[in-house]
């Protein structure tokens, strides 16, 4: 019985370079990597025509399986500018999280992208009648409650808006 560690491979979020997911994903394919590549599939408009694309559901990221010890040829490939870590080192995503967004895009469940928004964050308002509204996100949900205060009265008005409406400010 060997004393050597079993390789592990395990899920690790690659940072691509901008609209070369599905290059990277492709290649990384040809080099027998389990690559995920989630995608939604949204209209498009030229100027003579309209079509429906398939566009990468978290663009600028692309996800692999692979054991970190031997994560050179992945950094190699063209398009891969690194793979997300902390302090340099990859950091591994959970197989349920990854699960979990592969059932998601095999389901027939209409989704779309949306920014991690952690309630009390500042947020402005993108769509509809309070477009560029800047307040503080207090709860979330399918309808968010937006607060949009007067600081120097130490008063405000909170509203129901869409969570969908708003971003990180």
């Amino acid at each position: 019985m060997s004393d050597t560690p079993t390789p592990v491979s395990q899920w690790y979020a690659l940072w691509i370079r901008s609209r070369h997911e599905k290059v990277v994903r492709d290649r990384l394919a040809e080099k027998h990597v389990e690559v995920f590549l989630p995608t939604i599939t949204q209209w498009s408009r030229w100027r003579d025509r309209k079509k429906q694309v398939d566009w990468p559901l978290f663009p600028g990221y692309c996800f692999a399986r692979f054991d970190a010890a031997e994560r050179l040829p992945i950094l190699k490939c063209d398009g891969v500018v690194t793979i997300v870590g902390v302090h340099g080192a990859p950091s591994p995503i959970p197989d349920e999280e990854i699960e979990g967004v592969r059932q998601l895009v095999d389901s027939e469940l209409p989704y779309d992208p949306c920014p991690l928004i952690k309630e009390g964050m500042r947020v402005m308002v993108v769509y509809g009648p309070l477009k560029g509204v800047v307040g503080r996100l207090i709860r979330k949900g399918a309808h968010a409650r937006l607060v949009i205060s007067v600081d120097l009265i130490g008063r405000g008005a909170s509203v129901l808006v869409d969570a969908a409406d708003v971003k990180v400010v």
